[in-house]
């Protein structure tokens, strides 16, 4: 018994292929610098850019400051507050800060050996670090103050990371996404 043969296919690309054509064209256009503003210029210009990165530098001093802070009042905490303190000021350094991971308090802390005149020298209080003047006199309540903190930062700067280009666009997500991270493990860390 002879098979049949196997229906002829139209000549051409295939619909998947042209649904995946599309949709490949739509995440290139959404890959693109941005759109443009009435005079020309683009959304991502450089004094956008560097006040983005400016904003993330103070906000990542703000939150070195209150790790600070926390380890001045709980030394006992700086097992796990010490390693996640560092890396915000690494953060801060990224987005051209650096104040914060060459105060004294910079080492001090981290390390389990603060004191609690050390929390005023950790640098100049800034808007994002103002709740941090005082911290809760139980552990537990100030990993998780610090967990909120960290949180409210990482979703300003998944929200912010829209409006700015490419690298710092990806600069953004990838602390954003290591602040839910340390929110993780403070709020684990609390419990």
């Amino acid at each position: 018994m002879p098979y049949p043969s196997p229906p002829r296919s139209p000549s051409g690309p295939r619909r998947r292929t042209l649904l995946a054509s599309a949709a490949g064209a739509a995440l290139l256009v959404g890959c693109s610098s941005g759109p443009e503003d009435s005079d020309g210029t683009t959304s991502g210009s450089p004094s956008l850019t560097e006040r983005a990165r400016a904003r993330a530098a103070r906000d990542s001093e703000g939150l070195v400051e209150r790790y600070d802070a926390v380890l001045a009042v709980h030394p006992a905490l700086a097992e796990l507050v010490g390693p996640l303190r560092d890396e915000a000021a690494r953060h801060a350094e990224a987005f051209g800060g650096g104040s914060a991971g060459s105060s004294p308090a910079a080492s001090g802390p981290s390390r389990g050996s603060s004191t609690t005149s050390e929390a005023p020298q950790a640098g100049k209080a800034s808007p994002s670090a103002a709740p941090s003047a005082t911290v809760p006199a139980k552990e537990k309540d100030a990993l998780t103050e610090l967990a909120a903190a960290e949180r409210a930062l990482a979703d300003r700067r998944a929200k912010a990371l829209l409006d700015v280009p490419g690298e710092l666009a990806r600069l953004l997500a990838s602390v954003a996404a290591a602040g839910a991270v340390h929110a993780y493990l403070l709020t684990e860390g609390a419990k």
